[in-house]
């Protein structure tokens, strides 16, 4: 066996365990209600509001925040699709049913995740741009982030890798509008 089919089987055996945990747990209601409402603001709403208010009230930079934070959410929808079509990774509520969840997931595949390529690249760029909202715009990206595995749509690794994409993306974003 090669050591990249060990490093892999390894991240699958811990992604699957902490799937089965997740999955019998019975969360409190309003962790679940967080946890959906989390969910459906990294469907596009919650982003296309912050767009709205920035475009408004978000003085002289906000074209080019905005700019970079469409141009980051853009390079990633179209990354992580293409890495869903080459992954063909099942997800977590296809492979064994979730406890509490009856939220659909929008696509088939589950490596790596779209909302939390997206709520990271856009949390990012626009926190480079308003340091003075870093700190709100992060911890929503984490929760949507978190939301995803908790109700059963990715794993753990999904995730991660998610993170890293939309936190590299939104930081190019940010370095290239910056200097326009």
């Amino acid at each position: 066996m090669t050591v990249g089919k060990a490093v892999w089987n390894q991240i699958q055996s811990n992604d699957h365990r902490l799937m089965r945990r997740v999955h019998r747990w019975r969360a409190p209601r309003w962790f679940r209600i967080l946890m959906i409402l989390m969910t459906r603001m990294g469907d596009g709403w919650l982003w296309y509001s912050v767009g709205l208010i920035l475009l408004v009230y978000g003085g002289e930079h906000r074209f080019l925040a905005i700019g970079a934070a469409a141009s980051a959410a853009l390079a990633g929808i179209l990354l992580f699709r293409a890495l869903k079509k080459t992954s063909k990774r099942q997800r977590p509520c296809e492979i064994e049913p979730h406890c509490w969840s009856l939220i659909l997931p929008p696509d088939k595949y589950s490596f790596p995740s779209g909302h939390t390529i997206t709520a990271f690249a856009i949390a990012l760029s626009l926190g480079l741009f308003y340091p003075q909202l870093q700190g709100v715009l992060l911890a929503v990206a984490l929760l949507i982030a978190s939301s995803r595995i908790i109700l059963g749509m990715h794993f753990l690794s999904d995730v991660l890798a998610g993170s890293a994409i939309g936190i590299a993306l939104g930081t190019v974003s940010y370095h290239i509008f910056a200097t326009l």
